[in-house]
């Protein structure tokens, strides 16, 4: 087994497996390189190492929860493979710049929106520019 394949062996267990308990000594054990060794290797291929690619991964996971449901951020923290909600949120509010909290309420479409689909303008005859 190349090398290459064994740093995308890795990438696809922590896809796969981002919400259990993850460390590197497994992951290295799993693809018989030396933990050291395959940081390097994984930075090489992917520009960070595994453990940055695992908590973008699970912040991006725990961003679409948010979202679209209703799970309650300690829920998401449990769902997305954090122990603490302190460690998840400072990690949440460090990658994504808001606390969790602050980005379902952001993400979330709100009733007093003005944007109106082109679709419903010409179905309606209703100009698709403002007034000015």
């Amino acid at each position: 087994m190349q090398h290459h394949e064994q740093a995308y062996q890795v990438r696809r267990m922590m896809d796969q497996g981002y919400a259990t308990s993850i460390t590197i000594e497994q992951l290295s054990k799993a693809v018989a390189l030396s933990p050291f060794y395959l940081i390097r290797l994984f930075r090489h291929i992917y520009k960070q190492t595994p453990h940055q690619y695992l908590i973008h991964l699970r912040i991006a996971r725990a961003k679409e929860l948010l979202r679209n449901s209703d799970l309650s951020i300690m829920e998401i923290c449990m769902a997305v493979g954090y122990e603490s909600l302190g460690s998840f949120s400072t990690l949440f509010r460090k990658v994504a710049g808001l606390s969790p909290s602050a980005y379902r309420v952001c993400s979330r479409p709100t009733c007093t929106s003005t944007y109106i689909p082109l679709c419903v303008c010409v179905l309606h005859n209703i100009e698709d520019r403002p007034n000015r």
